[in-house]
């Protein structure tokens, strides 16, 4: 990869723990911990993002090579590189959980590119520091769920970290997918993602917890200095501005999440990017019926903090945290609190606002709060799937019949024989309000659809085709996984050679492991 413009500015200007040996540990004073990969035994590429290795340097050529192979499984080591693996702390379902770090990723380097950086790291490469009791491995279901989603949010518009390879080590791996007391030995692999860096609320936190706040000092000007170099002014001013950068593309993520209908499933402060992108694919999900209560982890099934309708009050509470981790550096409330009230405010506007533009409606008027909230009353009175609802109200026309918009996306509900009596009374009353909007609208029918199919998507990585594909690949047939990237590279586009992935979740994926449900480690 003779392209790749290496550079190492996090190891080079940021705290290096001097204990050299790959033992777990609470590492203090320091902001990572230099360790290499766990060697593979027989690495073998699965799939790889061309467009992410254009991204960062690499070409089409050298994706096929030896050299990428054994780089990015974790066998062979960049020259003038180190890898390291980060330390941070974090709040995991609203606890403080103390050291947490880099337990199963290690960063390889970063790299330059057309005047961009990006981090290069490897997710499922082996034991850290941080591992606590755990292997640092990863094994091919939790990767192969990995690399699609980054890639689909990606193309969905969603901001995100990127998947650059997918690639066997060769390797079994023991896990308990369900962590009821029932492990068995799983294929392993790795995937490389990449992102601009891989810093985290968490990362303050766990500066601001040990008071090492010279440390935290240099950790946060190192931050603005590298990748918000638009912020001036003396440096109080400045950490304040950092605060306000990461809560205005904190908000910007979590409204598309809610847009598409994506659920992270563990939003735990060390899961929450400094750069407003989504990190750290585990337990995630695309809502099928509409529920704002759901949540698919396991771990969440009981109090569903991260549920889905709970998305954009936890990023607030998140926040919190991080502002709690910076004040040592401002020691005054009234900027950071400021920045903190704004959050909801200005989340309440922008979600009307896109809600309204999934609708198909572009102007404001004073009942469209009401129509917004009778229209997710009404989404759960049957279950509704959230994708081909939107999709399909876009062929609604403004000369329609209520029963005619019904008809048009009943395809969306699970049990049609449910939508009669006072559910389809229910349906027919928003509808009407709905159509007199549309009347109210000055874009035609014509311009409406293609401007509503830009902002819901036809296509999203739903469970049940990630497991399918997980299954397949089990067996050694990658088909599926190279059919999904395909067809998730264009998320809006009608596809109608793809037109079976334009479906509800069907009835034998409702409760089967991996398509409902999962833990952390999937």
């Amino acid at each position: 990869m003779k392209n790749l413009k290496i550079n190492n500015r996090f190891t080079a200007e940021l705290p290096a723990d001097p204990d050299l040996t790959n033992e777990t540990r609470q590492v203090k004073n320091t902001a990572f911990s230099y360790v290499n990969p766990t060697k593979p035994s027989n690495p073998k590429l699965i799939h790889a993002s061309e467009e992410t290795a254009a991204l960062v340097g690499i070409s089409k050529e050298e994706i096929q090579s030896e050299e990428f192979l054994n780089v990015f499984s974790g066998k062979e080591i960049l020259p003038e590189t180190q890898p390291y693996a980060m330390c941070y702390a974090g709040h995991q379902f609203g606890n403080w959980a103390g050291q947490l770090g880099d337990g199963r990723a290690i960063n390889l380097t970063e790299v330059e590119n057309n005047n961009t950086f990006y981090t290069l790291q490897l997710k499922g490469a082996g034991k850290t520091p941080y591992s606590r009791t755990a292997d640092g491995l990863a094994v091919l279901r939790s990767s192969i769920r990995e690399y699609l989603c980054a890639e689909a949010m990606y193309h969905l518009g969603v901001p995100t970290t990127r998947s650059l390879s997918l690639i066997l080590s060769g390797d079994q791996v023991l896990r308990d997918i369900l962590y009821n007391g029932n492990p068995a030995y799983e294929k392993g692999a790795v995937v490389c993602r990449v992102a601009p860096s891989f810093i985290r609320f968490g990362s303050f936190e766990m500066l601001a917890a040990r008071n090492e706040l010279k440390n935290l000092k240099q950790f946060v000007e190192y931050t603005i200095k590298h990748y918000f170099p638009e912020i001036t002014g003396e440096p109080k001013e400045q950490y304040l501005q950092f605060f306000k950068k990461v809560a205005d593309t904190t908000r910007e993520m979590i409204l598309h999440w809610q847009r598409v209908g994506f659920v992270h499933g563990v939003m735990n402060t060390d899961n929450m990017s400094v750069h407003g992108i989504t990190i750290d694919y585990g337990p995630y999900g695309w809502l099928e019926n509409y529920d704002p209560n759901w949540t698919p982890n396991t771990t969440d099934s009981q109090n569903k903090r991260y549920r889905f309708g709970n998305q954009p009050q936890v990023a607030h509470w998140n926040l919190y945290q991080l502002a709690n981790a910076i004040y040592p550096l401002i020691n005054e409330t009234e900027g950071l609190e400021k920045i903190l009230e704004s959050f909801m405010d200005d989340f309440i506007l922008d979600y009307k606002e896109m809600f309204l533009n999934k609708l198909g409606l572009f102007t404001s008027t004073e009942t469209d709060n009401d129509l917004i909230d009778n229209l997710e009353v009404v989404l759960q009175l049957t279950e509704t799937d959230m994708t081909i609802f939107f999709r399909n109200l876009s062929s609604v026309k403004k000369t329609d019949s209520v029963e005619k918009a019904i008809e048009k996306i009943q395809f969306a509900f699970y049990k049609i024989e449910e939508v009669s009596g006072e559910i389809l009374d229910a349906w027919k009353k928003w509808f009407s309000a709905y159509l007199e909007r549309l009347n109210a609208e000055v874009l035609s029918d014509e311009e409406r659809l293609q401007k509503m199919n830009l902002i819901n998507p036809k296509y999203v990585l739903r469970n049940y085709m990630a497991q399918l594909a997980i299954d397949a690949a089990d067996k050694e047939d990658y088909s599926l996984v190279n059919e999904l990237y395909t067809l998730l590279q264009k998320p809006y586009d009608e596809k109608p050679e793809y037109q079976k992935w334009f479906t509800k979740r069907p009835d034998w994926a409702r409760s089967k492991v991996g398509c409902s449900m999962l833990s952390c480690s999937s």
